[in-house]
């Protein structure tokens, strides 16, 4: 009778209990991380401070690769799956720690520990994808990016170290399956929202895609633009063009009244160009008056007698 005892206590007991409370707290960091990203684009909790570079956070998490889908105008961003994949992961550490959980009829330590090792390396995995689409896609640091990368990988360690596995050939096979298929299913995403594969794969000659997220203001001052008819004459091989609409973002950007100037661009319109006497790229008509060259919206707001919000 007590020997079954014993051997059954034993069987509960599998794995570390500190491996356990530190992919707890690894994961409680994570879910803080994601959670920050998440909220902030839903605009339930204002600007991030990104160390290093607050840019380069905005155009990592603001880029093609930052959002899943938009679905009535509400954005799902890819830190929302991380949240859920962190906290999954806090829920698989903790729950065999808590009082109310029968262990006695049901084995969960050893299905918990699996249940972090899928997850986990399905995460590090992809993980180290998106930081190779960070530097050489986007070419932009972002801390909370970083941050979410090291603590995967800190989890999958921790994971593989204190799970107290008994044959770690299984272990490792299955590992190596579910990496592959994490690695093929990400590279088809990677490039199927890969603007510039999106462009290669069009015959005509358009502008490369606006990767920045608007804010508010930069959209009411877009709109505010098209109402006084102020233009935005371009062309899509212009690279200063493309800098103008970057800093609007791609929601403002299609609000404006852009003109393409490039004889064999998308719905080219030179002759208007022609007669407005268009000698460089990007240039502004407002109120009949030419202005040439990348302008900041204040400065574009100061010309255009904008009195509306600048939270550029």
């Amino acid at each position: 009778m007590n020997t079954s005892r014993l051997k059954s206590r034993r069987k509960q007991d599998h794995g570390s209990k500190l491996a356990r409370i530190l992919i707890g707290t690894l994961a409680t960091i994570g879910v803080i991380d994601t959670g920050s990203i998440t909220f902030n684009r839903w605009g339930v909790i204002g600007s991030l401070s990104c160390p290093g570079n607050a840019q380069g956070c905005d155009r990592v998490l603001d880029s093609p690769w930052g959002t899943i889908f938009e679905i009535n105008n509400i954005t799902i961003p890819l830190s929302f799956i991380g949240l859920i994949a962190y906290t999954t992961i806090l829920l698989l550490a903790i729950i065999p720690f808590l009082p109310s959980i029968n262990t006695k009829k049901l084995d969960i330590s050893s299905t918990g520990w699996w249940g972090l090792f899928f997850l986990s390396t399905c995460m590090s995995i992809f993980s180290w994808l998106l930081i190779g689409i960070m530097i050489f896609k986007i070419e932009a640091f972002c801390f909370f990016c970083v941050l979410s990368a090291i603590s995967s990988n800190l989890i999958l360690l921790l994971t593989i170290i204190g799970g107290g596995w008994e044959d770690k050939r299984d272990l490792i096979f299955r590992g190596i399956i579910l990496s592959i298929i994490v690695i093929i299913g990400g590279l088809i995403w990677s490039s199927s929202v890969d603007p510039s594969k999106v462009n290669l794969s069009s015959q005509a000659k358009v502008a490369p895609v606006v990767i920045n997220k608007s804010s508010t203001s930069s959209i009411k001052f877009a709109e505010y633009l098209t109402q006084k008819n102020i233009i935005l004459y371009n062309a899509y091989w212009c690279p200063h063009c493309h800098d103008q609409k970057e800093l609007f973002g791609r929601e403002a950007a299609a609000k404006l009244i852009s003109i393409e100037c490039a004889p064999d661009g998308n719905n080219s319109k030179t002759d208007l160009c022609e007669k407005k006497n268009i000698s460089g790229f990007p240039s502004w008509e407002i109120n009949g008056k030419i202005i040439s060259g990348v302008k900041s919206l204040e400065e574009l707001a100061d010309l255009s007698a904008y009195s509306g919000p600048r939270e550029f």
